[in-house]
């Protein structure tokens, strides 16, 4: 079974405040008996790398709190968490720090 290579994202993209940019992780084409699933059929997966964070959400008094994640972290969110947006030929999703429901470790 030949290894995908990581790809670098050479595009820049900071989200702002509390929002996160994350990366989907592929979705499995083959289910455990063997059956090969086309594109159609496949449910998105509802975890991912974060490949990009916010500097923090801002408070009333004019502070910020910094977010709980950070680039690299794998983690679960909800499946219809987010925007989803392609950039180049990567899709990524943006979403607030508070709809990431774990962090993967």
């Amino acid at each position: 079974m030949a290894k995908k290579e990581e790809k670098k994202s050479t595009l820049k993209l900071q989200p702002l405040g509390d929002r996160v940019v994350i990366e989907r992780e592929e979705s499995e084409s083959v289910t455990a008996g063997g059956i090969v699933l086309p594109d159609s059929a496949k449910d998105k997966p509802a975890r991912g790398k974060i490949v990009s964070v916010g500097d923090g959400r801002l408070l009333k008094n004019g502070t910020r709190i910094p977010l709980q994640v950070k680039v690299g972290n794998r983690v679960l969110f909800s499946s219809y968490a987010g925007e989803t947006f392609k950039l180049g030929d990567e899709e990524l999703v943006l979403m607030r720090e508070e709809d990431i429901l774990a962090v993967i470790g």
